[in-house]
């Protein structure tokens, strides 16, 4: 069983100390990912277009956010992966500023499905939490006719239900176990997610994966997280685990950045948190390693088999 006790000595940093990226070398690492896109195969167009309320329309939709980033995240291949359907009701958990969101607003409304996005508190975040939460509900909260109308609650260490208990098809926590563990309520929030999760619901979850060897940081300092921990964390609140997929594999990635998982793109960090950038820096070998080599998980709540919709 995953026992925490033994870190009980090390300072946990706080949550809002979560890294957030440069957006001016985000705007170039995203700049040189469509580069990359254009000089690929065209999408299909006109009678070959994915049809309306599909998956695959709404992952083409040109409402996306930063589709540039799709060869490295594939949403269409992880969300099948995680059997997702579009009168499902799904729990987004941290969805940041809604690269997931966009995807999944357009697509459940579609279908009559209902979006439940769990971000930050908004009486009690930092400045940059705060932000972060300001941009999506600025986005996703004032367009019914595409987005609907998603349902806000709160991750919080004081434990708040994230959802009404056994209401939720779907719950999906997308590069965001490392933000818990720096927080110290991972093992709360995988609690609160099952009790979210009908009987037979199903938890996606996405993460930088660290190297198998070695002890795992409770703090993630790096923003790597060992799968086994991941699958510790989930067995501990109840789940069983289901499958695992490569889909979101880089082995280009060593994970021994100077600066953590953020030394890459999309942030590419070039001096460690809290300093001023260094433009003697040279991203070029993280620009060539891509996004993070990932783990991309699926567990589910042990019970009858969800059957979606509302």
């Amino acid at each position: 069983m995953f026992n925490p006790s033994r870190f009980d000595n090390i300072r946990r940093r706080p949550l809002s100390a979560s890294p957030m990226p440069s957006l001016n070398r985000r705007d170039i690492a995203l700049a040189l990912a469509g580069l990359a896109a254009a000089c690929g195969p065209r999408g299909p167009s006109g009678a070959d277009a994915p049809p309306r309320g599909s998956l695959g329309w709404a992952v083409a939709g040109p409402w996306r956010l930063e589709p540039e980033r799709d060869s490295a995240r594939h949403p269409l291949q992880t969300l099948l992966f995680w059997g997702i359907t579009g009168d499902m009701t799904v729990l987004e958990i941290l969805p940041g500023r809604g690269w997931y969101t966009s995807i999944l607003a357009p697509f459940l409304t579609a279908n009559d499905g209902q979006l439940i996005a769990a971000s930050f508190d908004p009486n009690s975040g930092s400045a940059a939490q705060s932000e972060v939460l300001a941009d999506w509900s600025a986005r996703f909260m004032d367009d019914p006719d595409r987005y609907g109308s998603p349902t806000l609650s709160v991750v919080s260490p004081a434990g708040q239900p994230l959802a009404p208990p056994a209401s939720v098809d779907l719950a999906i926590l997308s590069n965001n176990v490392h933000t818990l563990m720096a927080g110290g309520y991972a093992e709360r929030l995988f609690g609160l997610v099952f009790a979210a999760l009908k009987p037979g619901g199903v938890f996606g979850i996405e993460q930088h994966r660290a190297s198998s060897t070695g002890l795992q940081d409770p703090l993630a300092g790096t923003g790597y997280v060992q799968e086994a921990y991941v699958k510790a964390l989930a067995a501990e609140a109840g789940f069983e685990f289901v499958a695992a997929s490569d889909v979101n594999a880089n082995p280009r990635d060593t994970r021994d950045h100077p600066f953590g998982v953020w030394t890459l793109p999309p942030v590419l960090r070039t001096s460690p948190l809290g300093e001023p950038d260094n433009p003697e820096f040279d991203s070029a070998p993280y620009v060539a390693i891509g996004e993070s080599d990932r783990m991309t998980l699926r567990f589910r709540k042990p019970g009858s088999t969800a059957s979606g919709g509302n």
